[in-house]
């Protein structure tokens, strides 16, 4: 999921037993300088694929905590969350630090809506996400309703550096294992990169290079489009599509966008 500008701090004291379960961690890989990915074991509540968690740990006496995607299909026996760090910020810059078997804490419920079950079922789904915000959609891709509901699923990722086109062996295997389904569209804003396309979503599906990359149009009547990113990108996007004849989901009003606003 993006990262906020600010990570939220709390009293030691406020450390919750019937809101926070103490989990240990796995593994933390590194793909970047600033980019990694936290594997935790946790005793959580069961969660649905493209919900979201918090981490938390005590700083200085104080209890600092924020959310973050999972990463991992609902199914695994652990929990992985894919962040940046922080300029500054207390929490981010602990987390990429922490080794195996050290301790961190995680909320015990899920939350967020950025999840199948919101919205219907149509020809086409497209997940867009920038940077970190990748993560619940690789969720919801290692879960079998994605493939079983729509003929077509296409995810776009926009990075600023081809360095952050991260889980590439995931999206691999995702794509032998759904040759006809799946289209992976890495997106390089910064920089060429073969196979990629140079620029950002918007102006990938502005110009037409999204359709001719994937064959597809995004449209009212045969597409779900699902968004995952910096506020730029999403507010940019949303009204793009809105322009488009697409309309934001709503539980009592259908529609075609779904977002997760984590700001």
């Amino acid at each position: 999921m993006p990262t906020p500008t600010t990570e939220t701090p709390k009293t030691k004291a406020s450390i919750d037993p019937r809101r926070w379960v103490e989990g240990r961690v796995i593994a933390n890989h590194h793909w970047t300088e600033q980019l990694y990915s936290l594997r935790v074991e946790a005793p959580v509540e069961p969660f649905e694929a493209g919900q979201f968690g918090r981490l938390g740990l005590v700083i200085d006496d104080e209890f600092v905590a924020r959310s973050y995607s999972f990463v991992n299909s609902p199914q695994e026996n652990y929990l992985e969350f894919y962040s940046i760090t922080v300029p500054d910020g207390p929490l981010s810059n602990r987390l990429v630090k922490l080794e195996p078997n050290d301790p961190v804490w995680v909320s015990r419920k899920a939350a967020g809506f950025l999840t199948l079950s919101q919205i219907q079922t149509t020809d086409n789904l497209w997940m867009l996400s920038t940077g970190t915000a990748i993560g619940p959609f690789l969720s919801i891709l290692q879960t079998e309703e994605p493939w079983q509901r729509f003929s077509r699923i296409v995810l776009a990722h926009s990075v600023r550096t081809a360095e952050e086109l991260t889980y590439q062996d995931l999206i691999e295997t995702l794509r032998q294992q759904h040759p006809q389904q799946f289209t992976m569209v890495p997106l390089v804003s910064r920089e060429g990169y073969e196979g990629a396309i140079r620029g950002r979503i918007t102006t990938a599906i502005a110009d037409g290079r999204m359709a001719q990359y994937t064959g597809l149009t995004i449209e009212a009547g045969s597409s779900q489009v699902m968004l995952c990113g910096n506020p730029d990108m999403v507010r940019d996007t949303t009204a793009l599509l809105k322009e488009r004849g697409l309309k934001e989901n709503r539980r009592r009003d259908p529609g075609q966008i779904s977002v997760e606003r984590y700001w």
